[in-house]
């Protein structure tokens, strides 16, 4: 028996970390990763920049999904967890401290009469949590979710996560959960009306989806549609909340209050994991007001002092640094300057998102004799990977990591940290009309990525 250290770990070679994945983690995810040379090994990272082995610097512009809200490594939170090192990290006989004011600084922020917390270590684990709690409180057990929508790959959130290719490969999965269309309130109604839903989880904006935003209104009509049907309104700010659209959270947009609302990703300040949700006093007491119900729901690294202590300083650093004031001016900034290039390049489908949470759609359709004579494959791969030959050209050629949302793969997310610059924007979008305006077509990129792939590997081995 051989062990390897964390001093072994730090000092490997990238073909080392890639046959280590191979044999003992995802193979398939090292094949796909390997074809568009993302596999490299990055070994510092500060703010919105991250380094590679070889010392090139890139501009992170994924974010952690929406995790680094804070930027990488931001010192404020990186002292905070060394301040409690020397804390009981987990003590389930005792009350912590940092816990207790972690759900006081929450119940400051989030809208309206949200007081009750529980802490997770996921957001996938939020959702678990809120969705028990919808059925516990309400005593009904139906959920009305969204297609296109992504809460999560536990068994619970996946139930509720609008994309079969996820779904069908574990059912059967929960009952009585029902798919509606994405923005439309008369479908939600039909759903609601018999009077037997627990609760309607919806995000805000769908960041999996492709980055979609609903129609003006829709999240206070789904408000009013629950509170009619007595379902409770469960919203799902785990990317979206903290400020990335451009509020604190992006239900306060229309002025909508949750019955009870997630949060995870960006709580832990890109450095622990920590997932929460929070609820009003009636309906955590009518779930877990009582003695013999207190601990039907528990999580043991739930509520640990490290990740609290992150979770208190990455609340304080998004305010004091006004990040979500800062999201909604670059936010808006760069949607313009996108719009631009939306009108020049006809590879650009579509643009949208609000504040830092933008999607950068492409759309190629394949005709003539080149696509008879591939018997339509050269479509699927135009439907399907497009997106990721972009997001390869832009790492690759111009050191700009992106990458494209789980639900629609011809959507790149540009989600960066909320302090990023205009001077930094605009390096992406003048990456992005290179691209466009050299590579035309999806044969076009294709044959570039590939070409950017095989000089990036070959600058590596030089290296």
């Amino acid at each position: 028996m051989h062990l390897l250290t964390v001093d072994d770990a730090l000092q490997m070679g990238r073909d080392q970390i890639r046959e280590l994945h191979k044999d003992y983690l995802n193979a398939g995810l090292v094949s796909m990763l390997s074809l568009l040379n993302f596999d490299r090994r990055f070994t510092r990272a500060q703010g919105i920049y991250v380094w590679d082995a070889e010392g090139r610097r890139y501009l992170d512009f994924l974010g952690g999904y929406g995790a680094l809200n804070t930027g990488h490594n931001h010192p404020h939170i990186l002292e905070a967890v060394a301040r409690v090192q020397q804390a009981p990290n987990l003590l389930q006989a005792a009350l912590n401290p940092l816990a207790g004011v972690l759900a006081h600084n929450l119940a400051q922020l989030t809208p309206g009469p949200l007081k009750r917390v529980f802490f997770g270590n996921s957001g996938a684990e939020a959702v678990e949590g809120a969705l028990k709690l919808a059925r516990i409180a309400t005593g009904r057990t139906k959920i009305v979710y969204c297609t296109g929508s992504f809460h999560g790959k536990t068994l619970g959130a996946l139930s509720v996560t609008g994309r079969t290719k996820y779904q069908e490969p574990f059912v059967p999965l929960l009952p009585g959960c029902i798919p509606v269309p994405f923005g439309d309130l008369d479908a939600l109604e039909d759903a609601l009306r018999p009077g037997d839903v627990a609760a309607f989880i919806v995000e805000p904006i769908q960041g999996e989806g492709g980055i979609i935003v609903p129609p003006n209104g829709y999240l206070k009509g789904a408000r009013e549609l629950c509170t009619r049907y007595g379902a409770l309104l469960l919203a799902d700010e785990i990317q979206t909340g903290l400020g990335r659209t451009g509020k604190m959270f992006a239900c306060e947009h229309e002025g909508v209050v949750p019955d009870i609302l997630c949060l995870a990703k960006s709580l832990g300040g890109g450095v622990m994991p920590i997932g929460a949700y929070i609820t009003t006093d009636e309906i955590w007491k009518r779930a877990y007001g009582s003695l013999d119900r207190a601990l039907l729901h528990t999580s043991t690294f739930g509520g640990n002092s490290l990740a609290c202590a992150a979770a208190i300083a990455a609340l304080e650093v998004i305010l004091t640094e006004d990040l979500a004031n800062k999201a909604s001016e670059s936010g808006a900034y760069l949607l313009t300057m996108l719009q631009e290039l939306k009108a020049k390049h006809p590879l650009l489908k579509d643009v949208r998102g609000r504040g830092l949470m933008v999607g950068v759609e492409f759309a190629e359709q394949q005709k003539g004799l080149v696509g008879k004579l591939s018997f339509g494959v050269l479509q699927k791969l135009s439907d399907e990977f497009l997106g990721s030959l972009v997001a390869g050209e832009l790492l690759n050629e111009y050191g700009i990591i992106t990458a494209y949302t789980l639900n629609n793969p011809n959507v790149i997310r540009l989600e960066p940290p909320l302090a990023v610059t205009r001077e930094q924007l605009d390096l992406v979008v003048d990456a992005l009309d290179t691209i466009l305006s050299r590579r035309k077509g999806f044969l076009g990129l294709a044959a570039g990525s590939v070409k950017t792939v095989i000089r990036s590997k070959v600058r590596g081995l030089e290296s």
